[in-house]
């Protein structure tokens, strides 16, 4: 088997696989790996393992002792902090050294349990959101049909009363009537099948946080993390930034909210190319991933399960359809959305296949 086609089926590992050698510096880490770490592994090479994770953690003893008596072991749900971006993840950990008449390595295979339960929540997610659009179809068509008779009959009661004392009485009810309808249709969502066309996830971007600063003023900082490396991906442009559009609304609302209680109000996007992604029951080769983090009140924990189904808000003013709408939008792109949040952070993160569509 050659060096090559070797470095490719490992590259395509859904595991993530560092290889430490004898100093426990980094000799190679797999795309999946990459992906996990949120770090390259090209950067890293021979480069210490603790570039990885902070300090608090119990591998650097397990290392030494798997490198020494070079005896294989395995770590069950390990919980790590990113030295990337503190964020914390749930992993099982798999400790193998090897030694072949050359210099010892050690193989080091991380299983993300998160992205497995993460996963599961997602399918479970997804259907019981395609059973709540379902419902709410059939419901709307029973809503419309009759708003649709009492409209046309208080048309007609205004023409025969031909009184323009009661003008007022039947334009109440038409007028009520197109409402309903209209709240029906936003329910509903777009009917507009997407317009695939190459699209910049970055232009994308941009043209909502434009529109978001010239809205928000000075009040909140905007900042910028992107990956210029991300290729343009076959996308209705309009709806994307219908979607993101509706999930940063939602994060500078919240943090306007807090009134004088936060007077460093910021909002992050970071983008990324996620390799060897998995979305629901189908594995991607490159996914794009854009997160809007803010640093918020945080989304209340009994919000947090419903909070993509129509209706469903947080705020007393809010119409509960911009998260549904935005669910909608990112299923359409073959992708997902994914949520936490905690007092002080909270972090949307959009997954959208690069190449799907095609």
């Amino acid at each position: 088997m050659s060096v090559n086609l070797f470095r490719w089926i490992v590259d395509h590992q859904a595991t993530a696989l560092v290889l430490l050698n004898g100093q426990l510096n980094i000799e190679y880490m797999n795309s999946s790996a990459e992906a996990l770490f949120a770090r390259s592994g090209n950067q890293l090479q021979g480069q210490s393992w603790r570039q990885l994770f902070t300090p608090d953690n119990g591998l650097a003893e397990l290392l030494e002792r798997v490198l020494v008596e070079g005896v294989p072991t395995t770590q069950r749900s390990e919980r790590l902090t990113l030295a990337a971006d503190g964020s914390r993840i749930t992993v099982d950990i798999t400790l193998t050294p090897l030694h072949d008449d050359g210099p010892p390595y050690v193989l080091v295979e991380f299983l993300s349990m998160d992205r497995i339960l993460k996963i599961s929540r997602e399918e479970a997610s997804l259907a019981k959101q395609e059973a709540a659009r379902v419902l709410v179809r059939g419901l709307a068509h029973e809503v419309k049909n009759p708003l649709g008779g009492i409209r046309g009959a208080a048309q007609l009661l205004q023409i025969e009363l031909g009184d323009e004392r009661f003008d007022e009485y039947t334009g109440v009810i038409i007028g009520e009537a197109d409402r309903l309808r209209n709240l029906v249709d936003r329910i509903l969502g777009s009917n507009r099948l997407p317009k695939w066309a190459p699209t910049n996830i970055h232009e994308v971007v941009e043209r909502v946080l434009k529109l978001m600063q010239a809205e928000a003023g000075p009040t909140i900082t905007f900042e910028r993390d992107y990956d210029p490396s991300l290729p343009e991906m076959a996308a209705d442009r309009e709806q994307l930034i219908q979607a993101v559009l509706n999930i940063v609304r939602n994060g500078m609302e919240a943090l306007q909210s807090q009134e004088d209680d936060n007077p460093d109000k910021r909002m992050r996007i970071t983008t990324r190319a996620i390799r060897q992604f998995t979305i629901g029951k189908h594995r991607h080769r490159l996914v794009a991933q854009v997160r809007i983090e803010d640093n918020g009140p945080g989304i209340d924990r009994e919000l947090m399960e419903n909070m993509f189904y129509p209706m469903v808000s947080g705020r007393a003013q809010g119409s509960g359809l911009g998260l549904s709408i935005a669910q909608q939008v990112i299923t359409h792109h073959a992708g997902v959305i994914d949520c936490e949040s905690e007092p002080g952070r909270t972090r949307f993160t959009l997954y959208l296949p690069i190449g799907a569509q095609e």
